[in-house]
């Protein structure tokens, strides 16, 4: 069972879990052992609430398909096991992301103060810039 919060959890029947064969280097390891996992969620058929669903629908991410199936290959770690939770973890990791909401942004103006400082410190760098000409005798 994942934890996404204390009243919002998802029972471990709806999330596929696959070994597969790890990539790259490991030796003769690599072709024997299934190290890697595969992790599927389908958002969509699964017991989340609405509103959980609709943000992973809408959230822009490589790992989410058009159809709100999650799709996460974990095979950081050499064994199954470590890897597997590592999967689950990135999972719960990206639901939350999704369902984060973020806070609207009040536009404010620019001070006074801000303003003079700003024309002040561009003066002071053009009376410089306008210092390094050449000199004329």
């Amino acid at each position: 069972m994942l934890i996404l919060s204390h009243a919002v959890h998802i029972p471990d029947d709806e999330i596929e879990l696959n070994a597969i064969r790890a990539q790259g280097a490991g030796g003769q390891n690599v072709n024997k052992v299934s190290s890697a996992v595969h992790l599927r969620f389908d958002s969509q058929a699964s017991s989340l609430p609405a509103f959980y669903k609709e943000r992973l629908l809408a959230f822009r991410d490589s790992r989410i398909t058009a159809d709100g199936v999650v799709v996460i290959k974990a095979q950081q770690y050499r064994t199954q096991e470590q890897n597997r939770s590592d999967a689950l973890e990135r999972l719960r990791e990206l639901i939350l992301a999704a369902t984060k909401v973020e806070k609207a942004r009040r536009p404010t103006r620019p001070t006074l103060g801000s303003k003079t400082r700003r024309l002040d410190t561009k003066s002071k760098r053009g009376a410089i810039k306008a210092g390094r000409g050449k000199i004329d005798y």
